[in-house]
């Protein structure tokens, strides 16, 4: 059981990463090119993005295409089992949407104690 608990561990930090889930959410359309991705997640440093973006392939993510033309085209795109995160997550991205003003006046309402 621990053993299972600390492997969890792993799958925790891809999902509690602040870009991961922003960056899969935003491939949930398809294939997008670093500089789309960069415009659509607002406040992520070109540094960020290309960290997020290298670990995320590393962990079977998503899939980095470069194409042969000038200049180099590189686009990024959800694996299959990307796919199975974004709907795994889907539910979670909606919450938080959902109850951003909530907890935007809940922290207000303690700091103006």
């Amino acid at each position: 059981m621990a053993d299972e608990v600390c492997r969890t561990r792993v799958v925790l930090e891809i999902v509690g990463d602040k870009w991961a889930l922003l960056i899969v959410r935003v491939l949930r359309d398809g294939p997008r090119r670093f500089t789309e991705l960069k415009r659509e997640i607002e406040g992520i440093s070109q540094r960020m993005l290309t960290v997020t973006l290298r670990d995320l392939e590393r962990d079977g993510i998503l899939t980095r295409t470069v194409r042969n033309v000038m200049p180099p085209h590189v686009s990024y795109e959800l694996t299959a089992m990307g796919r199975t995160l974004r709907e795994a997550t889907a539910p979670l991205l909606e919450w938080s949407v959902e109850h951003l003003a909530k907890i935007e006046k809940a922290r207000a309402d303690y700091d103006a104690r």
